[in-house]
């Protein structure tokens, strides 16, 4: 294929120019073989459209206007269509009374001459009928009707006003009636009272009308005829009595507006009383208590919260506690109610809210709370600590102030020192996951301490109480010891220190003014102090043994957040040369990185050597390439890979032991017959 060398020009060959075509080379060709013919192009002749084409928007709006004016003439045709129809109404009745009028001035005429007959036959005997005014009825006939007719003469305004203002102008504009039913519905929606006040004027003007035009088709008087107009609005059946054309229309048109009022009351009081107990439901009224315990926050550890709780109020014959949290309020309950313990008298009361928000707050009566407790979130460390720091700023800036003092749980160490920078000496904070750290460390290094921190930390049998005893002041920290027959006193809160504790302080102490007593007792209620006994046996105390420290082997299985902060306890208490295992399953090169960003100096730990070993706490071979008979104590961590999920990290943490108990049964039988 090639193109004719003779044609010239940079335009394409299938669209050829009015230059190209009259030149002497004539029309250009595309050749596919020389000896092929040219083939024939034929030109199409496009006849431009002379007139102006419209635009777009021009023909939104002339279509729109034609719309408008196809509308127009059905609205004008029913107005014409409703007001025909009352207006044939209001005529056949006035055609009525004049039908009446006439009868009665012929009865009146009768009377007037049968009256002449007696006079006449000197009969003293005289009639003189009440000749009742038709004129003020048919006054009050029309008026009624014309009350009638003004709303629809009014909306049917609106309306034609409105598609004539979108007919003259070309700006988008709201029109009267979008701008009408606009504020209506803010009328309706910002007023609390706006619907009953709306249906009140309803009724009031319904009897209004029917009483007027009951008037005007009876004998009776006003009073009488808005009395009758109420009692079809009442009730319905009240119109089966009516005699007469008129009378039975007006009441029949009374009773058909009084079922519509009484629908819209129905509805009304309907949607506020399912408003209302939807609120119920849902957990939105407010908490009337004083005195509570309010807990913020929802986590896994609120059941072992509500179970301690309810062992402390068992002696004040039980107490209240408050419960809001993001969730929904029968949600809640139904899991209260899952969990299997006794409250003991103690009232569990669920609210649906947001600690952040300072209505939310209002509804649970923090400001009268005697203490607040904000729970940490499960998931992330940081965002747990940044929710618990906004609610805490949330808490500070109550107007009525706080009567109790605030527990946040954190979980993060590092976090502790923003909390208290905000909440100042109303708040007391609880790192959670680093003292559970600490105590497994203790536990481990020392059998049969666990058991001894579950009876003091619970209410179950001693714990410990902090109480001012005014009679103490000016009294010896010695004479204080033996001051409390059912209790033993550990140390004091001292008032000058910024209420700083000091556990076992010297003997000669003189408590002051303001100091507490901190004690162990089995409750709140059952010590008080006595006067000092006379006479005071003293036992002769143990002598202090001094046992050597030896090199301990300690293993750690999983790894948790604070595990520099664990390294570092237990190297300022094993003795020089221990070993510390780390067995799990994050590289080593990941593991010392996080322990520098932890905080944790390798090159400077004195005590401990670390050995790492990486592998799956679960899989009983990697387990069993551990010297597990050689360690004095083996912790089982929580793994921070399934830290979200308490229950995967409770299974996990299970099957972990299952599996180094049976390692060692294995390893004991197997020694055993050798």
């Amino acid at each position: 294929m090639s193109l004719n060398p003779e044609i010239s020009g940079g335009r394409d060959w299938l669209f050829p120019s009015p230059s190209a075509s009259s030149s002497k080379h004539g029309r250009r060709r595309f050749f596919s073989n020389s000896n092929c013919p040219p083939p024939v192009i034929r030109r199409r002749r496009y006849v431009r459209n002379p007139t102006p084409q419209i635009p777009a928007a021009e023909n939104v709006k002339k279509k729109k206007k034609e719309i408008n004016l196809i509308c127009l003439p059905q609205f004008r045709f029913q107005f014409v269509l409703v007001t025909l129809t009352i207006a044939f109404l209001l005529l056949l009745l006035l055609l009525q009374n004049t039908h009446l009028q006439t009868q009665v001035n012929k009865l009146q005429t009768e009377v007037f001459g049968l009256n002449l007959r007696l006079h006449s036959c000197n009969h003293t005997f005289n009639v003189t009928p009440s000749r009742p005014n038709y004129s003020s009825r048919n006054l009050s006939l029309i008026f009624s009707f014309t009350l009638l007719l003004i709303p629809l003469i009014i909306f049917n305004y609106i309306h034609y006003v409105s598609k004539s203002a979108d007919n003259n102008t070309t700006e988008q504009q709201v029109s009267l009636n979008k701008q009408i039913a606009y504020r209506l519905d803010v009328f309706l929606s910002v007023y609390p009272y706006a619907k009953p006040f709306v249906l009140l004027f309803s009724t009031l003007l319904l009897i209004f009308i029917g009483g007027f035009a009951l008037f005007g088709v009876t004998s009776d008087d006003l009073l009488h005829c808005l009395w009758l107009s109420w009692t079809y609005v009442a009730d319905s059946g009240n119109h089966a009595t009516s005699q007469g054309v008129g009378p039975r229309l007006v009441a029949l048109s009374i009773s058909f507006g009084g079922m519509l009022v009484f629908a819209m009351m129905l509805g009304l009081v309907s949607d506020g009383i399912s408003d209302k107990f939807d609120s119920l439901r849902k957990g939105k009224s407010e908490v009337v208590e004083k005195n509570h315990t309010l807990i913020l926050g929802w986590s896994d550890k609120l059941g072992s919260l509500l179970n301690q709780l309810s062992i402390a109020n068992e002696s004040l014959g039980g107490g209240t506690v408050v419960v809001m949290a993001e969730r929904d309020k029968e949600e809640m309950e139904l899991d209260i109610a899952r969990m299997e313990f006794e409250f003991k008298g103690t009232s569990v009361i669920c609210r649906s809210g947001s600690p952040l928000i300072l209505a939310d707050l209002r509804k649970v009566s923090v400001s009268k709370a005697r203490a607040i407790i904000v729970l940490a979130e499960d998931g992330n460390a940081d965002q747990s600590d940044a929710r618990a720091l906004r609610t805490v700023l949330s808490l500070t800036g109550v107007k009525e102030g706080l009567r109790g003092h605030i527990v946040v749980e954190l979980s993060d160490l590092d976090n502790e020192v923003l909390v208290k920078l905000v909440g100042g000496d109303l708040v007391e904070t609880v790192v959670a996951h680093d003292v559970i750290g600490r105590l497994m460390i203790q536990c481990a290094r020392q059998p049969g301490l666990a058991q001894i921190w579950e009876d003091i930390l619970g209410f179950e049998n001693c714990e410990f109480y902090i109480k001012r005893w005014p009679q103490l002041d000016d009294m010896q920290f010695e004479d204080v010891l033996i001051s409390f027959p059912a209790a033993i006193p550990c140390g004091i809160k001292v008032a000058s220190y910024g209420g700083k504790i000091i556990l076992n302080p010297d003997d000669s102490y003189v408590m002051q003014e303001g100091d507490e007593v901190l004690v162990i007792a089995e409750d709140d209620d059952t010590y008080a102090p006595t006067s000092l006994p006379n006479k005071v046996w003293r036992g002769s105390l143990p002598k202090d043994f001094v046992f050597p420290r030896s090199a301990e082997r300690i293993l750690f299985c999983g790894w948790r957040r604070d595990m520099e902060d664990m390294i570092m306890v237990l190297d300022a208490s094993l003795a020089h040369n221990s070993e510390l295992w780390m067995f799990n399953d994050v590289p080593e090169k990941e593991r010392e990185k996080k322990l520098t960003d932890g905080g944790l100096d390798i090159n400077r730990l004195e005590n401990i050597i670390l050995v790492n070993r990486e592998g799956n706490a679960v899989i009983r071979r990697h387990l069993e390439s551990l010297p597990l008979e050689s360690f004095d104590s083996i912790l089982i961590l929580a793994d921070e890979s399934v830290e979200d999920s308490a229950i995967q990290a409770d299974s996990r943490s299970l099957a972990t032991l299952l599996l180094i108990r049976d390692i060692q049964v294995s390893f004991q039988s197997t020694k055993f017959e050798l």
